[in-house]
């Protein structure tokens, strides 16, 4: 598939050039409202689930925690990831979803810019998961200190969107 999203033809990589890796001139692009949600998902121990439901959790509201956590990484995403731009957020919504098993992290970012917010929207994503897991790791231990249940997976990116409001 094309960087176009074309099945069929040759992949573009606009970040290769030479073999050199480049940020790419993003000057001739016009300015529009850009919004990417991207979502992923923690399996935990049910236990576990239940003491962040309830609020019980040994470290503290795990989920407010996470929230704070995904919404300064996506803020730093052009620190963390070589070849992003730095670009003017406009919003950030980090929500939490409970499933059978685990929770889901949903990003929502927007912007309004030459390019798009997938990259932030991934990343918020990723370090919410991740400060889950930070939060409730001594709960999900096993005897050998191993996590037999906890994994993430799922990240992706669920939508993304050009010039609309």
């Amino acid at each position: 598939m094309s960087e176009s999203g074309e099945h069929g033809k040759t992949p573009v990589f606009t970040h290769i050039e030479n073999d050199r890796a480049q940020m790419v001139d993003i000057s001739g692009k016009t300015e529009v409202v850009r919004e990417a949600v991207a979502s992923g998902r923690i399996y935990l121990r049910s236990e576990t689930l239940r003491a962040i439901r309830e609020g019980t959790a040994v470290k503290g509201n795990v989920l407010a925690t996470a929230r704070v956590a995904a919404t300064l990484a996506v803020k730093d995403t052009p620190r963390l990831i070589p070849m992003c731009h730095p670009i003017p957020l406009a919003g950030i919504t980090i929500e939490f979803e409970e499933g059978d098993g685990y929770i889901e992290a949903i990003a929502r970012v927007k912007s309004y810019g030459r390019t798009g917010v997938e990259m932030e929207a991934l990343t918020g994503v990723s370090t919410a998961l991740l400060t889950v897991w930070d939060m409730v790791k001594s709960a999900e231990k096993d005897e050998n200190g191993q996590y037999p249940v906890t994994r993430m997976d799922a990240i992706r990116v669920v939508e993304k969107r050009k010039g609309v409001q």
